[in-house]
């Protein structure tokens, strides 16, 4: 079974897709750990991509893109993967199509986890990082327990400048722009299946179950 998983920062695609390969067998493919994997490894694309990663610019689509088909050849893949925050664009999805393509392979279904905006907000500006150990804490939904103080470590606790609300509309904001084309572009492939993301995780991983088992119907 072959995914793309799409959603906004502080939907939950994280929780999900770590559900879905424990509960289908299949790797989930984040575009982050596959570039920092390939620049530890030191292959050929993994040195281009350092050189930019190095200067805090963008890596390039071309880059990008031959990580990603590189990833998508290993053995732990033949049975399937989930696509983690790659394709972004329209562009980097027709260079994927191609890809598959020459695989002989398509994408069964893009699993797009919707979420309120402003629900978004209040999940996101809630997080807290502990100074002194990197712990994660959350206002709401995990505080520590004593106010501003790490559970672990008695360290300080803070907002990341990237946790504060303006930050986080900015990115939200980003986020719409790249991804309202590429919801329609799946749409119009008849693979793409939206899911409520408000509520419980459990209620959540259902309706992904749920879409996921059509496939074998």
């Amino acid at each position: 079974m072959n995914l793309i998983l799409l959603g906004p920062p502080g939907a939950g695609k994280g929780t999900q897709a770590q559900r879905i390969v424990e509960r289908f067998h299949i790797p989930q493919i984040s575009t982050g750990d596959i570039l920092r994997a390939a620049v530890k490894e030191a292959t050929v694309l993994g040195k281009q991509a350092k050189a930019f990663m190095e200067k805090g610019q963008l890596v390039p689509d071309d880059v990008v893109i031959g990580i990603i088909d590189e990833r998508l050849r290993a053995p732990d893949c033949q049975a399937g993967f989930i696509l983690d925050g790659f394709p972004r664009t329209i562009p980097q999805a027709e260079a994927l199509q191609v890809i598959l393509d020459r695989m002989g392979k398509s994408v069964d279904f893009v699993i797009n986890i919707e979420v309120d905006p402003e629900e978004l907000v209040r999940r996101l500006t809630g997080r807290r990082t502990c100074k002194n150990c990197g712990a994660m804490f959350h206002i709401l939904f995990y505080p520590p327990k004593k106010e501003g103080i790490c559970d672990r470590c008695d360290g300080i606790l803070y907002q990341r400048e990237d946790d504060r609300e303006e930050a986080i509309r900015t990115r939200l904001n980003e986020y719409e722009k790249q991804t309202a084309p590429l919801i329609q572009y799946y749409r119009s492939k008849n693979i793409l299946r939206p899911i409520p993301g408000m509520g419980d995780q459990d209620q959540i991983f259902e309706h992904i179950v749920r879409v996921l088992n059509t496939k074998s119907i």
